[in-house]
């Protein structure tokens, strides 16, 4: 549940070539908009997920051709609700190692981002984000671990991906 979200059918391809080919404006509204998914791959090509053995238990109807953010917050949400938000509340302290926008999912959720301010969240990958959360799961506060440049730097270097060079 905590895969990346299923970019359709720019699933593979170069984000800087892709901007070239379709403009950074596009390609900002697929990555980044909280419900305009990429268009659809077709069922027969190569990139679907359908013959990953990781997937063999769901049904072609359950693994998406392609998605947004809204289809990956569906997606994550159970996962918060069935077993990482009853973990933290039986006070285990939980790790998430997920994709960008899993994340950015989770994040929405829990500092209650409207769908049009997600898009201009950036998630710098592979910096530790913590979040300190009360007793109804609710945000203390929230910080990154490590150097605070270059935790900045990480964030611009995301948010620039996906423009033309």
């Amino acid at each position: 549940r905590l895969n990346e979200r299923h970019y359709g059918a720019l699933q593979g391809l170069d984000k800087g070539e892709t901007a070239a080919k379709f403009g950074d404006e596009q390609v900002l509204v697929w990555r980044r908009s909280y419900d305009t998914p990429p268009p659809a791959l077709e069922e027969g090509d190569d990139r679907t997920s359908f013959n990953d053995p990781r997937y063999a238990g769901l049904s072609k109807e359950q693994i998406p051709l392609t998605e947004c953010l809204k289809d990956t917050v569906a997606r994550v949400m159970p996962a918060w609700d069935e077993e990482i938000a009853p973990a933290i509340r039986a006070g285990k302290k939980i790790l998430i190692s997920a994709h960008g926008n899993s994340l950015r999912a989770i994040i929405k959720m829990l500092d209650n981002i409207s769908d049009s301010d997600i898009v201009g969240l950036n998630i710098p990958n592979g910096q530790p984000l913590v979040y300190e959360l009360d007793e109804n799961l609710k945000p203390i506060r929230h910080y990154y671990l490590g150097d605070q440049d270059a935790i900045a730097a990480a964030v611009a270097a995301v948010a620039n991906q996906g423009k033309a060079k």
